[in-house]
């Protein structure tokens, strides 16, 4: 089955068995494998991408669902130049991680956490963050690094008319 869509900004066409998984084709037929696979049943997060813009566990999802759609991996956040997103680099100043594995989903999640509720204190990040799970952290750091991520991400957008 030839399934086309858009992945970090580059048109794609992946040939690939109507079963697939999301997560599957992007990392086994596009090599992206920043988006790590922890469950296969849509519990820890490591899995999650942006598709459309919301975020979303690809190990959940099929192939054949988002023909079409526009998906965000890990791997497409940063500019060109190596710049980090500003939710990346509050994960880097605030130590937000220990073994990394979380990380990328973890990231991928906050990002769209931070859109939907763009002020939210400590208790709403750890209760939004829910169906991300890290084993190596007490989450301290990552809340603190979603609250940072968030303030940037608000002051670097352009004010709305």
């Amino acid at each position: 089955m030839q399934v086309s869509l858009t992945v970090n900004g580059r048109e794609v066409s992946i040939d690939a068995p109507p079963h697939t998984l999301l997560v599957y084709a992007l990392r086994d037929h596009l090599r992206l494998t920043g988006t790590h696979v922890g469950c296969d049943t849509a519990q820890c997060g490591a899995c999650t991408v942006h598709l459309n813009g919301r975020a979303i566990k690809s190990c959940n999802v099929l192939l054949a669902q988002v023909a079409g759609a526009e998906v965000t991996t890990i791997e497409g956040l940063a500019q060109k130049d190596g710049t980090l997103h500003p939710m990346q680099a509050a994960f880097k100043e605030c130590h937000g991680l220990q073994c990394g594995f979380c990380t990328p989903g973890m990231v991928m999640s906050a990002i769209d956490l931070c859109q939907q509720h763009p002020n939210a204190d400590a208790q709403q990040v750890r209760a939004l963050l829910d169906g991300n799970l890290c084993r190596c952290t007490g989450y301290q750091n990552i809340v603190k690094a979603v609250q940072m991520g968030g303030q940037a991400m608000a002051s670097s957008q352009p004010a709305s008319a």
